[in-house]
């Protein structure tokens, strides 16, 4: 009797372990090229140099779940920034850069805390026909479209062919959580998309606040839409994303902008993909409007390894200051840019 009561009891027992098992994965990826630009220093010098994070920025994450039963888990994500031609951290310098949180997970949807992406970064990347590449995208024209914020509760619920979030965060930044003042660096936002057969679109809200206790009444303010429909091998992108920003040196405007794109993506085979698109700004307070065009080809050696060649040109107006890597970045304001990046990415 002994001997059968205990085997029962370690039979619980593995089975209360086995139920509480945690499934974690390792993931990552590893992004590495050379890029050529033009008229990249002041005195209308081109450059030659090795460039990380092209089409995605490198990475290595840690994605586990845990089933706690009553069709609720506990899920958790650390995920990793890095630049490969040098091995630094990215994000200035965090460990966790990309991401950092721990929740739950249901039939509701889920519930997580930490470091996270903002709403822009969830929805809008779907209607980006470069998908948010850390060079060449819609990120030249806007970094905020990836924006993190840190100190962040999260909802997300999946509903079909409806996906929605919203955050809040106490701090987007370090400067946040100041004891007597809830606004400063605070950051909200939400975003829902809609999918069925070949139609997407989607649309999301941001706003933080300023990041010290005399500019928490200010906000930089972003709302984008986007839109894509597939026909066949073909897949059509458009987006537009409107911009309030008071977070601006004292006597300077406020910046307001419109931002435009359109594009498309072209299965030419099941290896090789080729995508086209232009992105414009429309500054409200000048007329520093730039525009930039990108052309991507990406060739598929095998399911995780692939090649890519990326060319791109910036069209500055009236003195504006955009490079292919961003407002300010490696360009003579008034001046335009060509540049093309050719590398290969390894996803594990």
């Amino acid at each position: 009797m002994k001997t059968k009561l205990l085997l029962a009891g370690a039979g619980l027992l593995a089975a209360g372990l086995a139920h509480a098992q945690t499934n974690v994965t390792i993931y990552g990826i590893a992004d590495a090229g050379v890029e050529f630009l033009t008229n990249a220093g002041g005195d209308d010098d081109n450059v030659f140099r090795m460039s990380s994070g092209n089409l995605s920025g490198s990475r290595i994450g840690f994605r586990g779940t845990e089933d706690i039963g009553g069709g609720l888990k506990g899920v958790f994500l650390l995920e990793n920034g890095f630049d490969i031609d040098t091995g630094a951290l990215g994000q200035n310098g965090r460990l966790f850069g990309r991401q950092a949180y721990v929740g739950l997970q249901g039939d509701f949807g889920a519930i997580t805390l930490g470091r996270q992406q903002n709403a822009l970064y969830d929805v809008i990347i779907k209607y980006d026909p470069m998908a948010f590449a850390s060079r060449y995208s819609a990120l030249s024209h806007d970094p905020l479209f990836t924006g993190r914020a840190d100190n962040a509760i999260k909802y997300t619920g999946n509903f079909g062919p409806v996906i929605a979030t919203a955050f809040y965060s106490f701090g987007r930044n370090a400067d946040g959580e100041v004891p007597g003042s809830t606004k400063v660096s605070r950051n909200v936002g939400a975003g829902v998309a809609y999918a069925s057969g070949p139609f997407g679109v989607g649309f999301a809200y941001d706003q933080f606040q300023g990041n010290t206790v005399a500019t928490a009444g200010d906000s930089a303010r972003r709302m984008a839409v986007g839109g894509s429909y597939e026909m066949g091998p073909v897949k059509g992108f458009v987006g537009y994303r409107w911009l309030k920003d008071e977070l601006v040196a004292a006597g300077t405007p406020n910046v307001r902008s419109n931002m435009y794109w359109v594009g498309a993506s072209w299965d030419a085979s099941p290896a090789l993909k080729l995508t086209g698109v232009v992105y414009h700004t429309d500054r409200r307070d000048s007329g520093a409007d730039p525009t930039s065009l990108v052309l991507s080809a990406d060739y598929a050696l095998s399911k995780r390894t692939d090649v890519y060649l990326t060319v791109g040109h910036a069209r500055n107006k009236s003195g504006s200051n955009l490079g292919l890597n961003g407002f300010g970045s490696s360009i003579i304001a008034g001046e335009n840019q060509s540049g093309v990046i050719a590398g290969v990415r390894h996803r594990f």
